[in-house]
């Protein structure tokens, strides 16, 4: 008769408020350095693996970390990201292009189509060294080449929040241009997820097909049930419906998840198909967001964090040049593209050079993304490292560009400085 396997519950309840601190701390920390907390969160859930605590205090990480723990870590970040997915795509506000939809569109579908086909390239140079086996060229190439095209919503808003850009015609064209970016981005990797997770192009294309009824299921059928239920939602509690709109991305989840194509998907969009405007769906979407973000998505980082380890590239310099040809191609294809598409739409080179800085943030949505891309095979976990790295330093960039070309002008010669508005007492 076998022993029976230890109770995982007492190390849970150790590295559980761990992460949360740390992480907690990271991002403080990070935000006082004038970076998005996120990439402090990041950042200390990478220091927790491998790349650090691993490296200078194996024991302690293995105290810290023990096996039989990491998959109720794997499964509590999970339930938070699905509830984050959940809120971008309840966030996800199309009515930002107005008066901007000719340039949101060409900035947005630039910054998809150059770092697209620069990915491409470069991903055909790298399938040899970084391709798992077994892996086809196709999805391989079609994974780096989405991925090297993502922008990060929800870290983009933030910035131009804490910069009170967000009310600007700056702020207004840039969300513009990143929600069109995250739908097609979002379209463009459910059709990675389908090819890569199929064994066949039959299969592949009976997974699309199931997706696209699903689509159309929750914005003809399921949006308008919950738009006449939110409207009658004064007679429940919030409590109601606070259960009501987790199940129902949980349910959405599992649905995805069944047809093949991952529960982020079905996470986000019940999150779209969700209808704005009721306080009750606002006040229980704020209580899911006070919760999830500062607890649950921590563990998501940590979990990223432990299958991140700088030390697969530390004994190769070649591995090093490739992380300086994906940084290259990531800033290039994304920022570049952006502030291209932007200058040819009318925009002055300083507002054109911002939008493709912030076009060029990855944060959060980056590490999900990659984290599809290991869980499905189709990277390595060399690679994997590689571009956790190429998401942290493109979004680290996002603030100090932001500051640099939004800097105040120069008065002209001979004119006195303005003195600074005396700001109105609060």
């Amino acid at each position: 008769m076998s022993a029976p396997s230890p109770d995982p519950l007492p190390d849970l309840l150790i590295a559980v408020p761990v992460v949360i601190a740390a992480c907690r701390a990271g991002a403080v920390l990070f935000r006082r350095l004038g970076q998005p907390p996120v990439i402090g969160e990041i950042t200390l859930g990478i220091l927790l693996g491998p790349s650090l605590l691993g490296w200078i205090a194996p024991s302690a990480q293995q105290w810290l970390f023990p096996p039989e723990v990491l998959p109720y870590l794997d499964v509590l970040g999970n339930l938070g990201l699905l509830a984050f997915m959940f809120l971008v795509g309840l966030e996800l506000d199309l009515s930002a292009l107005r008066g901007h939809s000719r340039s949101a569109v060409a900035v947005s579908q630039a910054s998809i189509a150059l770092p697209l086909a620069l990915g491409a390239l470069l991903a055909l140079g790298m399938y040899g060294t970084f391709a798992p086996e077994g892996v086809d060229r196709l999805p391989f190439v079609l994974f780096v080449a989405v991925a090297m095209s993502i922008t990060a919503f929800p870290v983009l808003a933030r910035v131009l929040t804490d910069r009170d850009l967000y009310t600007t015609r700056l702020g207004s064209l840039a969300m513009a241009c990143a929600a069109v970016d995250d739908v097609t981005a979002w379209c463009l990797l459910a059709v990675v997820a389908a090819i890569g997770a199929s064994g066949s192009p039959a299969d592949a294309a009976l997974t699309a097909l199931w997706s696209l009824l699903f689509l159309v299921v929750m914005l003809k059928a399921v949006r308008p049930l919950l738009a006449k239920a939110a409207g009658r939602a004064a007679r429940v509690g919030e409590s109601v419906i606070l259960v009501a709109l987790f199940s129902g991305l949980c349910l959405s989840a599992y649905v995805t998840d069944g047809i093949g194509i991952h529960a982020l998907f079905g996470a986000f969009l019940f999150g779209v198909a969700t209808p704005r405007g009721s306080r009750l769906v606002e006040v229980s979407a704020a209580r899911l967001r006070a919760f999830t973000v500062p607890v649950l998505l921590p563990l998501f980082f940590v979990s990223t964090g432990l299958k991140t380890d700088l030390g697969l590239l530390a004994g190769s310099p070649a591995q090093w040049l490739w992380l300086g040809a994906v940084l290259t191609v990531a800033a290039v294809g994304k920022w570049g593209g952006s502030t291209a598409a932007a200058r040819l739409a009318g925009e002055s080179w300083r507002d054109a050079m911002s939008i493709g800085a912030l076009m060029n943030c990855r944060g959060l949505t980056e590490l999900v993304v990659l984290n599809l891309g290991l869980q499905l095979g189709v990277i390595s976990s060399s690679l994997f490292t590689v571009l956790v790295l190429m998401a942290l330093i493109t979004t680290a960039m996002t603030s100090p560009a932001l500051t640099f070309f939004q800097r105040p002008a120069p008065a002209p010669e001979g004119v006195p400085p303005q003195p600074a508005p005396v700001p109105a007492p609060r």
